[in-house]
């Protein structure tokens, strides 16, 4: 029966779903499986994708502003969709400016007036998506308990992946005694048949 959505949980379900291969991977306080699990995690978004609202608060032309620390992608601005004003009512805010991320930024072109967020609000909201993260804590693992059977196959690739690039630095002896040969092909063919697997799954 599989265990909750706890980082020792998960490293324990990852290692029994790896079978003999778990024994492959010694790093001290199961440092290997915590990195394929958080490697997994942060490449969630592309088969669930989870939408939060972000907010910030506007200065009259100010243009940047401190993105989310989990955010991936910045996907619509919420601030001033609302407005229903004609150009010659007094309401009116004039164009909005549009929002793009830039790195760890928000850019805002142009920036926010005074006026505008004098009629508009300084609270200026967004949809955005957010990394997820697995946490000591079940209850702060950012990931469905129902997407369990993902995260964990897409974990199982990443092993595969470390496996290859590990094999890719320990040449072997051909077996007619003729220079040497990269063991990486079966780690890399499983990494393939696990990831279409992962995104045929979701």
């Amino acid at each position: 029966m599989p265990g909750t959505m706890s980082r020792a949980d998960l490293v324990a379900d990852l290692k029994a779903a790896l079978m003999d291969s778990a024994r492959t991977f010694s790093a001290p306080a199961d440092a290997d499986f915590v990195r394929m699990l958080d490697i997994a995690a942060a490449d969630m978004h592309r088969v669930r994708p989870r939408s939060l609202v972000g907010a910030i608060n506007l200065q009259a032309d100010k243009a940047d502003y401190a993105a989310p620390a989990d955010m991936i992608e910045l996907r619509s601005m919420l601030w001033g969709v609302g407005q229903r004003a004609q150009p010659w009512e007094r309401r009116y805010a004039g164009r909005l400016p549009t929002a793009r991320q830039i790195g760890t930024l928000i850019l805002l072109s142009p920036a926010p007036t005074e006026r505008q967020i004098l009629l508009l609000g300084a609270e200026f909201k967004f949809l955005y998506v957010a990394r997820d993260a697995i946490s000591d804590s079940a209850g702060q693992t950012t990931i469905p308990a129902d997407d369990r059977h993902l995260l964990l196959l897409r974990a199982q690739a990443e092993a595969m992946l470390m496996l290859a690039q590990r094999d890719s630095v320990r040449p072997v002896q051909s077996a007619a005694g003729h220079g040497s040969q990269a063991k990486t092909g079966l780690p890399v063919a499983l990494w393939k048949e696990l990831m279409a697997a992962w995104l045929e799954a979701a």
